[in-house]
């Protein structure tokens, strides 16, 4: 028979395994919830193209640092971009038989808050908007010593955009003005992206896979109104409805190298190839009247195409780095600095066989952070990141570039509620990113300030009680 201790031991683990998943639905539905439901809304014109303007795509700890990731890895963080960083998770040995008793699980999540500004070119007016929206939710588990699995879910991008043209039509014939016309262009949607991965570490070797699945839609619209003292005309809407969905896989490596007994080099890839997801449209074109209560109420269906099937193809990307880290100890400071890579397939990219005003394009990030001698003073347990990215954007709108530069400041802040008997920890990070795009060749300038808050919770799960 089994002694009650060893089931005792298995009912508390399966305790703590239904706890990491209340907290993860718990999460989830507190930040999705925040995305749909902010009063204020980013507005970029460029998000009509590709897949829509791309959502930061690294964890807040990292993106302090201008979002280097290839060959990062940290017990009390989820790189989900390399999944070869899961086997840094932390596990505990017993003294006697070197076997993990127990492993410090992560629950990371964070928030985005920017502000969008607009500029024609050179032009002095400006129009700008902001926004708050989830910036990912992810649990990181060390399954055994050297061997970690990770999920969660993350926006990969978001399409949102309002634009209206007033213009004076002319008869071609005498040139003289007729009618008045409103157009009005909209845009809505986005992808997100949920996975699971597993990373395992053979001495210095660290390789990892994900598993995900993108999902997400496309609505477009383009709204036509016309404007005539004597004549009435009917308002005019064409409008196109994707919903695309499908499995998404990516990979990475990692190798670490001890330069001394407190410094280390890390290099690291991952990437993903290119990719098929499949996806179904509606097509309408229509006449409509706008009603105050109601809305914009259907008159007549002009024509309608539902559900014609296709194909998005979703290009592959390459990315390497290097991380040069050295600890801390208790006379001296600790450092990092690293810097990544990053091409992107943009050309191979189709919607429905169709290219769009999209390139390959590349990025370069530095970055760095301090860690200093720890005292009594609280800042001095802080951590200090500060980071820079560059290189021209995925889209490319009449073959000019659209450049993008970006400066990054982040900090580590531990909350004073780690317990030696529980093992938990929080800490809470914080990015600052100013990202200026585009300059006065392009239609549309943006400058982009961004707050991330980022909620990084561990505790030391699925240890072993001892009783008396």
């Amino acid at each position: 028979m089994r002694s009650a201790r060893s089931i005792t031991a298995k009912k508390i683990k399966g305790l703590e395994v239904i706890q990491i998943i209340r907290r993860f639905v718990f999460f989830s539905v507190v930040f999705i919830t925040a995305t749909f439901s902010v009063t204020a809304q980013d507005n970029s014109p460029y998000s009509r193209y590709g897949i829509g303007t791309l959502s930061p795509s690294t964890n807040i700890f990292n993106r302090g640092m201008g979002s280097i990731v290839a060959a990062y890895n940290d017990p009390l963080t989820v790189n989900f971009n390399n999944p070869a960083s899961y086997a840094a998770f932390k596990t505990y040995l017993e003294q006697k038989s070197k076997k993990a008793t127990s492993g410090r699980v992560i629950l990371d999540a964070g928030l985005n808050f920017g502000s969008r500004t607009l500029r024609e070119g050179s032009g002095a007016d400006k129009y700008t908007s902001s926004d708050a929206y989830f910036s990912y939710i992810q649990v990181g588990i060390p399954l055994r010593q050297n061997w970690g699995l990770s999920f969660g879910i993350r926006p990969v991008s978001r399409i949102y955009y309002r634009i209206s043209q007033r213009e004076l039509l002319k008869d071609p014939v005498t040139q003289q003005p007729i009618d008045s016309a409103l157009t009005e262009y909209r845009g809505e949607g986005g992808a997100f992206l949920p996975s699971i991965g597993t990373g395992f570490a053979i001495k210095n070797l660290s390789i990892g896979v994900n598993a995900g699945f993108l999902f997400g839609r496309k609505d477009y619209s383009t709204k036509r109104s016309l404007f005539n003292d004597s004549t009435v005309y009917q308002n005019a809407n064409f409008e196109s409805k994707t919903y695309f969905s499908g499995l998404y896989y990516s990979a990475g490596v990692q190798y670490k190298i001890n330069l001394d007994k407190l410094t280390t080099l890390s290099l690291g890839v991952y990437g993903n190839l290119q990719q098929k997801v499949k996806a179904k449209q509606d097509v309408i074109r229509e006449t409509f009247i706008s009603n105050t209560t109601s809305g914009d109420v259907t008159l007549d269906s002009v024509d309608a195409q539902k559900n014609v099937r296709g194909n998005i193809t979703y290009p592959a990307q390459y990315s390497a780095g290097f991380v040069v880290e050295k600890q801390p100890t208790l006379k001296t400071a600790g450092w990092l600095v690293g810097v990544d890579l990053i091409q992107t397939k943009w050309n191979d990219y189709r919607f429905y066989n169709e290219t769009d005003e999209v390139k390959d394009n590349w990025e370069v990030r530095v970055g760095a952070q301090l860690r200093p001698v720890s005292s009594r003073n609280y800042f001095s347990n802080v951590s200090y990141r500060i980071g820079f990215f560059t290189g021209p954007d995925y889209i490319n709108i009449n073959d000019k570039k659209l450049n993008q530069t970006g400066v990054t400041f982040g900090l580590g802040l531990p909350l004073a509620n780690y317990s030696r008997l529980t093992g938990q920890f929080t800490l809470i990070n914080l990015a600052f990113e100013y990202v200026k795009r585009g300059n006065n060749t392009n239609p549309v300038k943006e400058n982009l300030f961004r707050i991330s808050v980022g909620l990084n919770l561990s505790d030391v799960w699925f240890g072993k009680r001892k009783y008396d």
